[in-house]
């Protein structure tokens, strides 16, 4: 019945498209919800395709059954066939009578959470924990291999900076050890997790073109021989000496890589044991050894060709690298930033704070029509360690409250066991109406002189001390006899005579 088929499809692309406004005009605040309704959508967009493409096999009707259905329908007994639809129908559902039936209504209809939607989204298995939902790179794994291939040491900060720079001053490799299959499978893996992570992260997005256009600006770089790297190498052009390499003014060896100042210094190292083992191993790469292969003038075109096509697949792939890299550069800058924040952060701290962001991603509040139009422009806070907030309302940086000890409690018995964080804090609290209101509860008055004190018997001891030296030194000075010298001086009586 390929009208019912017809019918069903045209159906099914008008559920889709309504299933996408409704997603569309959502607007998730967690980057976890954002990016399962981006990935919900794409899938309704490829089954539209798909639904489509059978839509017009109908429509083309290339074998005549639907033209042939149509004047079945429209001659004869109607009656008659239509008994005879409904009676194939239901010898269908009798053969088959736990067949499920799709509900198109609530296929794409977003369910609510006590609807039976599941607590586990699609993006939940996509990404690592150090991605944290697309967020950041998660380049661990091909950092190790960057360092088992080459012998350049590099923490991952740094590697996170120069993954996508193949130059001799950031992987410590010649050109021709790049020919193993080794660094080929190194910048593959390279290549393809990017790929992967841009597909994960922006599944709304037309990336085969993106891709397509590498390509195609790839094999015009290589044409021209403009690939950074990869430019041909230059050949021998006879039995004298090979064209040179270095600073122009002395004569190249291809086999030891090395120049020299003069033919007679060249000549006489090509008997030597560490020349014969360089060409050795050059011609069992395939390359052209350019004093004991090629004294007749030709070149080895076949080893030529082999090895030309194994610096195009390396070089193919290093220059897709360094395009994905460009396109995602403010991720790579917040991995780097990531990473920094996490190297000042314990081990607990770390995994407190990624318990805490998977929480709040999967525990977050479903909100309906009213509480949003109650908290509208209302933004949630993600502040899982409790950290003080700044001037514009987010939480410091987790390296400056670590700075001001703002972690350490101070408390003070005189301002009512209020407790203050981080010694700054608590310095300045002496000079405060909480604390100086506290002083004159218990009597003293003479505030500056209490500085650093926190218990209220420390205080009234010190303030009773202070009023025994004042009545004293008051007593004292009342029975000193002054003295008046011949200068008119006056001084006490004690002074007069020493």
């Amino acid at each position: 019945m390929l009208l019912e088929e017809q019918r069903f499809l045209h159906e099914d692309l008008e559920r889709l498209e309504q299933g996408i406004s409704d997603r569309v005009a959502e607007d998730p605040r967690h980057i976890r919800d954002r990016l399962n309704r981006d990935h919900q959508i794409s899938g309704f967009l490829n089954r539209i395709q798909d639904q489509s493409k059978r839509l017009l096999d109908i429509y083309n009707d290339t074998e005549g059954l639907r033209s042939k259905e149509i004047q079945t329908i429209s001659t004869g007994d109607h009656f008659d066939e239509f008994y005879k639809q409904m009676a194939e129908i239901k010898e269908h559902h009798r053969r088959y009578p736990n067949q499920p039936v799709e509900n198109l209504e609530r296929a794409y209809k977003r369910k609510a959470p006590g609807e039976g939607e599941s607590a586990t989204m699609e993006v939940d298995n996509m990404f690592t924990g150090e991605e944290a939902f697309g967020r950041f790179l998660d380049l661990t794994m091909l950092h190790e291999e960057y360092l088992n291939i080459q012998s350049k040491r590099v923490s991952y900060l740094q590697y996170l900076q120069i993954f996508d720079n193949f130059g001799p001053q950031y992987i410590a490799m010649k050109r021709a050890e790049k020919s193993t299959d080794q660094y080929f499978n190194y910048v593959g893996r390279i290549a393809g997790y990017l790929e992967s992570f841009l597909r994960r992260t922006r599944p709304l997005e037309d990336l085969d073109k993106l891709f397509a256009s590498i390509d195609q600006d790839f094999e015009k770089a290589w044409e021209e021989d403009s690939v950074l790297g990869w430019g041909p190498e230059a050949q021998p052009a006879g039995p004298a000496a090979p064209v040179t390499e270095g600073t122009g003014e002395g004569v190249w060896c291809p086999d030891c890589e090395k120049e020299f100042k003069n033919d007679n210094v060249y000549k006489s190292h090509l008997s030597g044991k560490k020349h014969i083992k360089n060409a050795e191993a050059r011609q069992a790469r395939g390359e052209t050894n350019g004093t004991s292969g090629a004294h007749n003038g030709h070149v080895n075109v076949r080893g030529s060709t082999v090895k030309r096509l194994k610096e195009r697949a390396i070089a193919e792939r290093e220059y897709r690298i360094k395009r994905l890299a460009s396109t995602m550069e403010t991720v790579r800058t917040d991995s780097r930033v990531n990473v920094e924040r996490k190297q000042g952060m314990t081990e607990r701290e770390r995994q407190m704070e990624l318990d805490a962001f998977f929480a709040e991603s999967i525990e977050a509040p479903q909100r309906n029509g009213d509480d949003e139009s109650d908290s509208d422009g209302d933004e949630k806070i993600y502040n899982p360690l409790k950290l003080p907030l700044a001037w514009d309302g987010k939480p410091i940086p987790y390296w400056l409250y670590k700075l001001h000890g703002l972690g350490v409690e101070f408390p003070c018995e005189i301002c009512g066991n209020f407790v203050y964080m981080g010694r700054r804090a608590f310095d300045k609290h002496f000079n405060e109406a909480r604390h100086i209101y506290g002083l004159k509860c218990l009597g003293i008055t003479n505030t500056t002189l209490f500085r650093e004190i926190t218990g209220i018997e420390d205080a009234l001891k010190l303030w009773d001390k202070i009023q025994r030296d004042k009545k004293k030194e008051k007593s004292g000075g009342e029975n000193v006899v002054q003295m008046e010298d011949a200068d008119g001086n006056v001084m006490p009586e004690k002074v007069y005579y020493e």
